[in-house]
């Protein structure tokens, strides 16, 4: 076995303290401005960019990397609010639909500018347009290599 090294440990620490803190930022902002963790906002803001604002419930899992029970809790909570709604699959009758509805889209849209801000102050502002574009490649190629469905479309890697 290969052990980090000193400046790697260091790297990998600075790593896990910027994305704990950036993931808690986030959540309390929308916790602040919408009532809802940033998970939540990810499922609006997901549903958002598909065809007809609906994507099967199994691939939302996948997509926003959580559990199908998380996902049906999560779908439970915004289904109170209004935000979405569950339709039965009409090609499998086992499956279920998440659908964001009109109420939700209005949430998302008001809720983005400050979410754009919060992201904004937490990355962006800080960093320069070259670490921008080093910050993206870095992600990137994380990301792919630990991507794991051979072909499935992964949209931010684009």
């Amino acid at each position: 076995m290969k052990w980090l090294t000193e400046d790697e440990q260091a790297t990998w620490r600075a790593f896990l303290q910027a994305t704990a803190l950036v993931d808690d930022h986030l959540d309390r902002q929308l916790q602040r401005d919408a009532g809802m963790p940033h998970m939540y906002y990810a499922l609006l803001s997901t549903l958002s960019e598909t065809p007809d604002r609906r994507m099967r419930m199994t691939r939302l899992a996948e997509r926003t990397k959580i559990t199908r029970s998380r996902l049906s809790h999560a779908v439970s909570r915004l289904e109170g609010n209004g935000w979405l709604r569950r339709e039965n699959c009409p090609s499998d009758r086992r499956g279920q639909i998440a659908v964001l509805t009109d109420a939700g889209y209005a949430e998302l849209v008001r809720t983005a500018p400050g979410h754009v801000t919060a992201v904004r102050t937490a990355i962006f502002d800080r960093l320069t347009p070259e670490q921008t574009a080093q910050l993206g490649e870095i992600s990137r190629i994380i990301a792919e290599g630990l991507h794991q469905p051979e072909g499935a479309d992964v949209p931010w890697l684009r």
